[in-house]
């Protein structure tokens, strides 16, 4: 799930290939990469994990999806400014489709620019599709599914130090969800922006392969990168918390840690 600016380089141009530029239109239209088109996905955010905010979250990235122009023939490469976490999202998104074929470009924006590789300024146009998808369950989870698993799971929250202390204020409610572990997010990466190797990594996530982990973080964007880096070194079984602190920081009868 993740490609390097040499390989994304050598295939532009190609008619199977969708670049999602996931930063904002302002940047975008400073400087991206050929063919790229532009989705700020940082304006999505979904805090609603019921059954029917689950099927409404479904419903509308179908809708965002098709808009772009994704299907199933699609080789589909998001990006940011580094191995980021709006990039991230894009994937774990896909994933959640199982589309076969999503990755995210290591170091981003800033290692392509680094590099002295092509930029244009000129703004793509989407070429809408029909997108559809098939729905994995086992890598979503719900506030219920962490309320009704918590003995049986590793819950790895992915803010800062000062969010899961209580020191910063996001919610109605301040702390962390009971049993998390605090592994901030931005440890994932290189001073460059790229993914930590997986010696690194590991050092990192000292955890059972065969641990069942939950991450989240405010609105499941830092989540999901933690999502790609334990994907990255084997874990099997990550699901990413969609409402993240947003929902059950907000929900007065959940449970929290200070």
């Amino acid at each position: 799930m993740i490609i390097n600016t040499s390989e994304l380089e050598s295939k532009l141009g190609q008619s199977n290939l969708l670049i999602i530029d996931t930063r904002s239109f302002k940047e975008y239209s400073e400087g991206h990469i050929p063919g790229s088109v532009n989705l700020d996905l940082f304006a999505f955010h979904w805090i609603d994990t019921t059954k029917q905010g689950i099927q409404n979250f479904n419903n509308q990235t179908e809708m965002i999806f098709s808009f772009v122009g994704i299907n199933s023939e699609k080789k589909v490469i998001f990006y940011d400014n580094v191995s980021g976490m709006l990039a991230a999202r894009g994937v774990w998104m896909l994933e959640y489709f199982s589309h076969p074929d999503v990755s995210i470009l290591d170091g981003g924006m800033t290692k392509w620019i680094k590099e002295n590789r092509p930029v244009e300024i000129k703004s793509n146009p989407f070429q809408p599709s029909k997108f559809s998808g098939k729905i994995n369950p086992k890598i979503i989870s719900s506030y219920e599914f962490i309320v009704n698993n918590r003995e049986n799971i590793e819950i790895i929250d992915a803010r800062s130090d000062e969010e899961y202390n209580g020191n910063m204020v996001r919610a109605a409610q301040v702390g962390h969800i009971p049993k998390s572990i605090n592994i901030d997010w931005n440890l994932n990466l290189n001073q460059d922006g790229t993914f930590k190797s997986n010696e690194e990594l590991s050092k990192l996530y000292k955890i059972p392969r065969d641990s069942f982990i939950v991450t989240y973080c405010q609105g499941a964007y830092r989540a999901a990168n933690t999502f790609l880096a334990l994907k990255q070194l084997g874990f099997k079984n990550v699901r990413v918390y969609l409402g993240s602190w947003g929902e059950w920081g907000n929900k007065l009868e959940l449970p929290v840690e200070k």
